[in-house]
C-alpha cells in the first residue's frame, strides 16, 4: 500500500504550486462518478433525475492510465456506485493504472448484489485499503422518510452485517457509517452517534448538507442554520473527545474535530476560512467525461473525449488559470467534505493544531473494539495496517 508519507512529501509543491504556478502537479485527491444513477430518492440529492452520456469502461481505463499514480486517494461516487454495472471493473483499472493508497466507495446499501461486489473489489485490489461507507441518516423509520425508500434502514443493517462478516475475511477492508447532517437528520445525530458507536463499523463520518450542481440541490433549504450545525458540532466533538483513541484512530479524529469546527466557521462567516486545493490537489471526473474542480462549482475545464482521454491536456489547459484564479479569489465558499481534508493538509495552522492535540495525553473513555486483534479505525482502535481516513470523507452520492 502506498504510503500517506508521500502524500504529505507533496504538500509542499502543492502550495508552491498554488501560489506560482510550478510545479505541474496532477491531483493527489480524486473522485470519479460513473454514472448518476441511483436507487434513493434523498430529500436532500436530485442526482437520481439525471441521465448523462457516460463513459464507457475502456474510456475509463484510458482516462485513469492518463494518470498514472498521482492520485492517492480514489472514490468512486454515484448516484449509487455499487449499482453501475461495471462498478468491478471500474475499480480494478483504478487499481492497474493508478495504484492508490485508498479506494473509496460510498453506499446506500440497498441492492442484494453490494457484498459481492465489495468482496470482488477487495480481492482484486490487494495493496489498496477499500472503504466502504454505508450511509445513514436516521434510526428505523427516520432513515426511511430521508432516503424515500421504504424498508431501507432494514436493508442497511442486513448489508452492514454482510459487510462485516466479510471484513473478517479481507484485511483490506474497512468497513464505516456515513451521515449527511440535514435540515431532516441535525435534531436527531445523537441517535446516530449512539448507533454508529455500537455498530462495530470501523469508522462513523459526516458531513454536512450543502447546495450542488452535480446533485441538483442548488436553491433547495437542505444545509442546517448555522445555530443548528454549532450544536451539532458540539454534540460531534464532545463525543471524540470524550473517548479514548490509540494509534491512527487518533489522527483521523484530530482532523475530524477540525472538520466540524471548520464546518462551522463557513457556514458563520460565509468564507474559505481556508484556502481550497479544489483544481490543485483535488479533482472529480463526472459520468460524461467532464472534468471538474469539484462537485459543488462543477466548473466545465474542458470534456476528455475530446481531448485524447487525455487528463493532463485539461488539468493544465487555459480554462483551468480562470478557475483556479477565481477558487484563490474565495470567489466561492463551501464546506465540501471531501475537499476540505486535503485543504486541512496545506493549512499549517491546522496542522499544529492537530499535532498539539496528539501531543497532548489520552484521556477519557476508551470507544468500543469490535474488530478481533484491532478495533475501530475511527471510532475506536485502528486495526492492524488500518490506512488514515483522515483524508477526504465518503461523499453524499449514495
Amino acid at each position: 500500500m502506498r504510503s500517506m508519507v508521500g502524500v504529505l512529501g507533496r504538500v509542499p509543491l502543492f502550495k508552491l504550486s498554488r501560489r506560482t504556478g510550478w510545479p505541474r502537479l496532477l491531483p493527489a485527491n480524486l473522485t470519479i462518478s460513473p454514472s448518476p444513477k441511483c436507487n434513493s430518492r434523498c430529500l436532500t440529492c436530485n442526482i437520481w433525475m439525471k441521465r448523462e452520456n457516460e463513459l464507457t469502461i475502456d474510456e475509463w481505463d484510458r482516462v485513469l492510465a492518463s494518470l498514472g499514480h498521482a492520485p492517492y486517494w480514489v472514490t468512486i461516487s454515484g448516484g449509487e456506485p455499487l449499482m453501475y454495472p461495471h462498478v468491478v471493473e471500474l475499480a480494478q483499472a483504478v487499481y492497474a493504472r493508478c495504484r492508490p493508497g485508498i479506494i473509496n466507495i460510498p453506499t446506500n446499501a440497498i441492492l442484494p448484489t453490494i457484498p459481492d461486489r465489495v468482496e470482488r473489489i477487495a480481492r482484486a485490489c490487494p495493496d489498496t485499503r477499500l472503504i466502504v461507507n454505508l450511509s445513514l441518516d436516521g434510526i428505523g423509520e427516520k432513515h426511511d422518510r430521508i432516503r424515500g425508500v421504504p424498508g431501507n434502514f432494514e436493508k442497511f443493517e442486513e448489508r452492514l452485517r454482510q459487510l462485516l462478516a466479510l471484513r473478517a475475511r479481507l484485511p483490506n477492508l474497512t468497513v464505516g457509517i456515513h451521515s449527511v447532517v440535514s435540515v431532516f437528520s441535525v435534531e436527531h445525530l445523537d441517535e446516530l452517534i449512539a448507533y454508529a458507536a455500537r455498530s462495530g463499523a470501523d469508522q462513523f463520518i459526516t458531513e454536512i448538507a450543502e447546495p450542488r450542481v452535480e446533485l441538483d440541490t442548488v436553491g433547495l433549504p437542505i444545509t442546517p442554520s448555522p445555530e443548528a450545525y454549532a450544536r451539532a458540532v458540539d454534540r460531534l466533538v464532545a463525543f471524540v473527545e470524550a473517548s479514548s483513541f490509540r494509534g491512527m484512530a487518533r489522527v483521523t479524529e484530530a482532523f475530524r474535530v477540525e472538520y466540524y469546527k471548520l464546518v462551522r466557521r463557513i457556514l458563520q462567516e460565509q468564507d474559505q476560512v481556508i484556502d481550497c486545493y479544489a483544481g490543485w490537489a483535488s479533482a472529480q471526473i463526472y459520468a460524461d467525461g467532464t472534468v471538474w474542480p469539484c462537485c459543488v462549482r462543477a466548473d466545465d475545464l474542458g470534456n476528455l473525449r475530446e481531448h485524447g482521454y487525455d487528463f493532463g491536456r485539461i488539468w493544465f489547459g487555459p480554462r483551468m488559470a480562470e478557475v483556479r484564479r477565481s477558487i484563490a479569489a474565495r470567489e466561492c465558499h463551501c464546506p465540501l467534505a471531501n475537499a476540505a481534508y486535503t485543504n486541512m493538509l496545506h493549512d499549517v495552522p491546522t496542522l499544529a493544531r492537530v499535532v498539539a492535540k496528539l501531543l497532548r495525553p489520552t484521556g477519557g473513555r476508551s470507544a468500543p473494539s469490535s474488530r478481533p486483534g484491532g478495533g475501530l479505525v475511527e471510532i475506536g482502535r485502528p486495526a492492524p495496517g488500518a490506512a488514515s481516513s483522515a483524508g477526504p470523507a465518503a461523499r453524499m452520492g449514495g
